[in-house]
């Protein structure tokens, strides 16, 4: 009975067709994920197995040691700034889809946006400065 209503709910539903950049993060969503889910993966297994002592061991000399590096320097902060974009990418993005599917005044939905997208971009900016600015011993 209720799959009926469903499917009659479903069927006489106008849904707004997609633009072609809500089809792109909806895609984005996906791929961004899947990369998400790769990094995120290897960077757990990296802490806790390859680090001396696992993740209670990990402190601000571990992570001098590792940006610091003459030759691993660069790609473990690239790595760490790939991980913080794509991270907070897809979070955005979900969130993005939160504020359209629930705030429905039009108003709020646009302050929400502009707030998530300068907190986007504040922490991105941020982490990218503690990344690539950082330089141990002062």
């Amino acid at each position: 009975m209720i799959d009926k209503i469903i499917a009659h709910q479903a069927a006489i539903r106008k849904e707004r067709p997609l633009s072609p950049f809500e089809m792109f993060l909806w895609f984005f969503m996906r791929v961004s994920g899947a990369i998400l889910m790769i990094i995120a993966v290897f960077h757990l297994l990296y802490m806790q197995f390859i680090i001396p002592g696992g993740v209670t061991a990990i402190d601000y000399s571990v992570i001098i040691a590792r940006w610091s590096d003459p030759f691993w320097g660069f790609f473990w902060r690239t790595f760490d700034l790939l991980l913080l974009v794509f991270g907070l990418s897809h979070g955005s993005n979900g969130i993005r889809n939160i504020i359209e599917d629930y705030i429905h005044h039009n108003p709020w939905r646009i302050v929400s946006k502009i707030v998530l997208y300068l907190a986007y971009v504040v922490l991105i900016g941020m982490g990218a400065v503690i990344i690539f600015g950082f330089r141990a011993g002062g």
